[in-house]
């Protein structure tokens, strides 16, 4: 192969830095109309964006592993635009959370690094983000199920946003591989009626309320 096209396949799209190297993007996006009671006069959207990463790490214990959290910080606005693409933009996205699972040769440490690039992908993104990013991260292997949790964007108190949408991928994580997952929803629950701080009420100041 020469050099120019060495230089070519080197900045495909994918190419976050020498290392993250994405093997592939998957979108899963949900309408929810109804949970068999009266139709929803506004359906909820709800959705992950995940990608399925190169581990640099894995097979070998690193005690710097930082760098990588830096060269993920790109890959988490580009993943955040193309979710919020699909959801309406992001001024439809009252709600938000974020995962990340770890193939067998890594350790649960990596997943840690999306903490950071993976939350500020997307806060940097909206106007109306003060709430912390809800999280989980696992261990496992393809096809490995793991929970993203989805709470509401601005205030963490509206329980009405308290959601999660479930993320599995056939073949991934592999063995050497992470995969980096963030989650946002358009509304709350269809048939919220627990109480407590409504959207409306939220002042937006503190994260919380």
């Amino acid at each position: 192969m020469d050099d120019a096209r060495i230089a070519e396949v080197a900045a495909q799209p994918g190419d976050f830095g020498d290392l993250v190297k994405v093997r592939k993007f998957v979108m899963h996006v949900e309408e929810v109309l109804h949970e068999f009671g009266p139709v929803a006069e506004t359906p909820q959207f709800k959705g992950y964006i995940a990608a399925v990463t190169h581990n640099p790490y894995a097979g070998r214990y690193v005690e710097d592993i930082l760098p990588l959290m830096d060269q993920l910080k790109p890959m988490g606005i580009e993943m955040a635009k193309k979710l919020m693409a699909v959801l309406g933009g992001p001024d439809s996205i009252t709600a938000y959370g974020k995962a990340a699972v770890v193939g067998e040769n890594g350790e649960l440490e990596h997943a840690a690094l999306w903490h950071e690039p993976g939350g500020y992908g997307m806060r940097q993104l909206m106007e109306k983000s003060a709430a912390i990013v809800p999280s989980t991260k696992k261990v496992g292997g393809p096809g490995c199920a793991i929970d993203v949790p989805i709470a509401h964007a601005n205030a963490a108190y509206v329980r009405s946003h308290f959601d999660t949408v479930v993320c599995s991928i056939n073949d991934a994580p592999r063995a050497n591989e992470i995969v980096w997952i963030q989650s946002m929803s358009t509304g709350p629950r269809i048939y919220s009626r627990s109480g407590g701080l409504e959207d409306g009420d939220v002042v937006g100041k503190d994260g919380l309320r």
